[in-house]
């Protein structure tokens, strides 16, 4: 073993023998990763490959779905003020229907009480006048008959007289 060896060694002046052995063994040593060593690590790190492009895929996939969610949600929004617009607005209408209803309503029951009221008015005016007349054709019924009893001396005179003065009269 010591003939192989040289005394005069230097790495940094390599021998052919250093060379050569060196070249073989790396030689080996690469045949031997390329086909126990990088064939794994190339299918590992494709495999990972694939699994980042497919992450990525999916990733992409979920933006979209979270675009489109987020148009629909925005889309669901919109809806719901405008369902909430045309709620308001048909409250306020209803609303307005029903005070203008009330009015109406209160507005009838008005006229009605008025309309009875003058009808009730007029009933007692005419019973009042009634009563007028009756009590002054009573009355002068009474002045009448005092003064013709003084003038007429038969009962026969007083009765063609006072039918005579009740035709005169108009109730």
């Amino acid at each position: 073993m010591f003939f192989l060896l040289d005394i005069d060694f230097s790495p940094m002046r390599p021998e052919f023998g250093l060379i050569f052995w060196t070249t073989l063994i790396f030689g080996i040593l690469m045949f031997l990763l390329a086909k126990y060593g990088l064939g794994p690590i190339t299918k590992g790190l494709k495999a990972r490959g694939d699994a980042i492009d497919e992450a990525l895929k999916s990733a992409e996939t979920a933006r979209a779905e979270m675009a489109n969610l987020k148009a629909e949600n925005e889309e669901l929004l919109a809806q719901a003020r405008e369902e909430r617009t045309k709620m308001l607005r048909d409250a306020k209408e209803m609303k307005e229907q029903i005070i203008t209803d009330a009015k109406t309503r209160a507005d009838e029951e008005y006229r009605k009480k008025v309309a009875s009221a003058m009808e009730e008015i007029s009933n007692r005016k005419m019973e009042m006048l009634i009563n007028v007349k009756n009590q002054s054709g009573l009355m002068a019924l009474d002045i009448a008959e005092k003064v013709m009893r003084k003038d007429l001396k038969g009962q026969a005179e007083q009765e063609d007289f006072v039918n005579k003065l009740i035709a005169e009269i108009n109730i």
